[in-house]
């Protein structure tokens, strides 16, 4: 049996915590305030980016029914699959469980024609609905039912032999 060579570490050096400094350092709370300030400043324009959202569903929506094709039905899904992405941080919770339920719908169906344009509809309207009134509750009885209800048709939709 050969002799074994000894095993020797090496660490390499912490090169986030030598630009960071150590985690023995105060925190800046001055710099945590103002990145708290700027984000408040953000806010007041969450609702105008989140509207462009929308508006681009909408068009992708628009442009689907118009001609049913592969290209539209993708356009569509990218616009859902954004809302459904970014309604959390616009603070429109509600607004991503409806397009969760768009996005299920959508990547269910086999092809274009397959996808139930009324359907896609009842979704567009129900979050054009939720960012016009400024629904930010989880809890609002009215959305909870309408996602309720939209998921119910989904779920009709895809699963029509467990009806």
């Amino acid at each position: 049996m050969s002799k074994q060579q000894p095993i020797e570490l090496f660490m390499p050096p912490n090169m986030l915590k030598a630009k960071v400094g150590s985690s023995h350092g105060a925190i800046d709370m001055a710099a945590v305030m103002r990145a708290e300030a700027a984000m408040e400043t953000l806010k007041t324009e969450f609702t105008e980016w989140f509207a462009s959202d929308v508006a681009r569903l909408i068009q992708c929506r628009d442009a689907f029914a118009a001609g049913k094709d592969d290209a539209t039905l993708a356009a569509l899904g990218r616009a859902s699959v954004d809302i459904k992405g970014q309604a959390t941080t616009y603070e429109f919770p509600m607004v991503s469980r409806v397009a969760a339920s768009l996005c299920r719908l959508i990547n269910a169906m086999p092809s274009p024609d397959a996808l139930p344009l009324n359907l896609v509809d009842a979704h567009v309207a129900a979050i054009r609905i939720i960012v016009r009134d400024k629904i930010m509750d989880t809890t609002n009885p009215m959305a909870l039912e309408l996602i309720k209800e939209l998921t119910a048709r989904v779920t009709e939709k895809i699963e029509p032999a467990a009806a």
